[in-house]
């Protein structure tokens, strides 16, 4: 059986390889992208006299009015193209009749996939700086409200120093805060129009490259045709920015899991997102953590799938690079989802104070605490920090905590720990006197948050700042010559 694709004329396809080489069914998401860049070029086209001008006002009216049914849900790319490219143009056609032809003028599929993937991750971009900039203030904001529960930090998951609750969500906040530095580099990246260098050699034709640039948003022109349309680094930027992002949910999504066990009871979840057992009435899963650190696998696939597909690739365009929709379409939504869980989420999580100052006061996480009260002392840090390991091991003997160890055991350790070990015992006093830049002290926290906070408004801004798919459109469809 041969297959015709009512766009591309000349001989016919086979339909098994039409099939195997179609990416319509992935690249449908792109209709959007794809009507905005033959609008964009074919303003070009007109302005430049290149094409007739009857012919350019016959080809706006026909691709405004397949945006706006395809957006009523009226019109879809039909079956048997190649692409959504060949699909759009199999309709103008089937319209317009030979008229349509005149789009393609000046433009190949090579630069019009690029562009088209441009505008698809610069939409994306927008979501995930607004959505991540949303969570980064929601951590931000649990970080103030849990100012005063105080927990052990944990290194090598052993209970190391006593920090807040603020704290730890700043650091949460923090990791989030770096994934708007990566998703901001990312949509430095993707902000250069491919449009008009053609298959990879540019035209002869009078084209003008800004012209579609400056309607779609651009900031500037990619430099090199041959380099244009092979290139996929902004996929990898983004997809990188993604996979990091959902790595750092991950993170944060374990110590909750963890922290909500009866191991530890720090945390509790409420009913609206602990989920149960088919067999064990009694249990209380974090599902919906758990989902989200899974989620993360995904991310990485996405990441590896296109670092190895463009591994070895020569220059120009290959049609390998067809299998990019499939890791960097899915990325946004992948990641958005993930993000708008635990904006659900966090809400209904708590921590339980009391519990997690008794697992302070019965261990021995203010050993730092008197190492650094008998520097202040004069005694040399090394020296202070071989004293006070006797001391810990002299109390794990007794079985007691550092918070309660008699005055006579410390000094017979050595005397100059009495002193130390009574500035010390309360554990609570351990947060309060860590304000280095960076450290759990009340001022270092609110510093944090206030820093936190600014990153925030600057992925909003950034955000707002970019051009949408549907108001690109709006300007395109009141196009002049």
């Amino acid at each position: 059986m041969i297959a015709k694709t009512a766009a591309g004329g000349g001989p016919s396809l086979d339909a098994e390889v039409l099939a195997f080489s179609s990416s319509l069914e992935k690249d449908r998401v792109l209709l959007r992208e794809d009507l905005l860049g033959s609008l964009a070029h074919l303003t070009m086209l007109g302005r430049q006299r290149i094409i007739p001008l009857e012919a350019a006002r016959a080809i706006h009216r026909a691709l405004v009015e397949l945006w706006h049914a395809a957006e009523a849900g009226t019109w879809r790319p039909a079956e048997g193209e190649e692409d959504v490219h060949m699909a759009v143009e199999a309709e103008l056609t089937r319209r317009l009749g030979t008229e349509a032809g005149h789009l393609h003028t000046g433009r190949s599929r090579n630069d019009q996939v690029a562009l088209d993937l441009r505008l698809h991750v610069r939409e994306q971009l927008v979501e995930a700086l607004e959505t991540v900039s949303g969570l980064v203030e929601a951590l931000v904001a649990r970080a103030e409200a849990d100012a005063d529960v105080l927990l052990p930090g944990y290194t090598h998951r052993q209970r190391a120093q006593p920090i807040s609750a603020g704290y730890w969500w700043c650091a949460a906040a923090a990791m989030f805060a770096r994934d708007l530095d990566a998703l901001a580099f990312a949509h430095r990246q993707v902000d250069a129009s491919p449009l008009g260098v053609g298959a990879l050699a540019g035209t002869s034709l009078p084209t003008d490259r800004d012209i579609p640039r400056t309607l779609l948003g651009f900031s500037r022109l990619t430099l090199n045709g041959l380099d244009t349309v092979g290139d996929r680094d902004f996929a990898l930027d983004f997809t990188y920015a993604v996979a990091r992002c959902l790595l750092h949910a991950g993170r944060l999504a374990t110590d909750i899991i963890d922290f909500s066990s009866s191991e530890f009871r720090f945390l509790q979840l409420g009913d609206a997102i602990a989920c149960g057992s088919s067999l064990m009435p009694q249990k209380r899963n974090p599902d919906v953590f758990e989902l989200v650190r899974a989620k993360g696998a995904a991310g990485v696939g996405n990441l590896l799938s296109l670092l190895t597909l463009v591994k070895g690739l020569p220059l120009g365009y290959n049609r390998d690079l067809q299998e990019d929709r499939g890791p960097l379409l899915s990325a946004g939504p992948l990641l958005l989802g993930v993000v708008r869980a635990l904006r659900v989420a966090l809400p209904h999580v708590s921590f339980d104070a009391a519990v997690t100052l008794r697992a302070l006061e019965s261990d021995y996480t203010q050993a730092t605490d008197i190492a650094e009260a008998l520097v202040r002392s004069g005694v040399p840090f090394r020296t202070a920090y071989q004293l006070v390991g006797t001391l810990v091991k002299q109390a794990q003997g007794l079985g007691i905590p550092l918070g309660v160890v008699p005055a006579d055991v410390a000094a017979a350790v050595d005397a100059r720990l009495v002193p130390a070990l009574e500035q010390t015992r309360d554990v609570r006093t351990s947060v309060p006197s860590r304000e280095s830049v960076g450290g759990t002290g009340p001022r270092a926290v609110a510093q944090q948050v206030a820093t936190l906070r600014a990153r925030a408004v600057e992925g909003r801004a950034l955000a707002h700042s970019t051009p949408r798919l549907a108001h690109l459109f709006q300007v395109l469809q009141e196009v002049t010559w």
